[in-house]
């Protein structure tokens, strides 16, 4: 009885569309692919936007090594929002002290564009509807048409490069 309740829990909060809180603010430092430092249009303190549902290839960190497409993620992120006054939708959840985010330009999905774009992975384990299948969608697209770090063989998603690191 007590597992069968445990799994509807689970099988419940899985199938809960994520709830979100939006406000409006300025993009004032990109600081990889996938996070970023809003300035809140309101005023108040500064927070670091990390985007739901994508991860994309690390960059270098003082010694810690870098991936390919690192760098160029960032610069796309760069040139997609930095400057920008964006509406950001607030997951509600937190991860390493960053604000998990949505970024929207003009009505456009930013965290979309980066996987369409071929600079990110669709991060599934996170994904929750209704963007799951709109995101693994679009990866598959951007794989297919081997766009940005899917010109790469076989590219070293993300969460096992850092796996890898933290054995080291």
């Amino acid at each position: 009885m007590k597992r069968n309740i445990v799994l509807f829990v689970l099988v419940f909060v899985l199938l809960i569309p994520i709830q979100l809180f939006a406000l409006t603010g300025k993009v004032i430092q990109v600081k990889d692919g996938d996070t970023v430092l809003i300035a809140h249009a309101e005023g108040g303190q500064f927070f670091i936007c990390r985007l739901y549902g994508i991860d994309t290839p690390e960059i270098q960190h003082g010694k810690k090594p870098g991936q390919s497409y690192g760098d160029e993620a960032m610069k796309e992120l760069k040139q997609l929002i930095l400057g920008q006054v964006v509406d950001v939708e607030l997951t509600g959840t937190k991860t390493s002290n960053r604000e998990v985010c949505i970024i929207k330009k003009n009505g456009i999905d930013v965290n979309l564009e980066m996987v369409k774009l071929g600079y990110a992975w669709a991060y599934k384990q996170y994904l929750k509807r209704p963007y799951a299948s709109e995101y693994i969608d679009a990866e598959n697209e951007a794989r297919n048409k081997k766009l940005g770090l899917w010109k790469q063989a076989n590219p070293q998603p993300p969460w096992e490069f850092r796996k890898s690191l933290r054995g080291r």
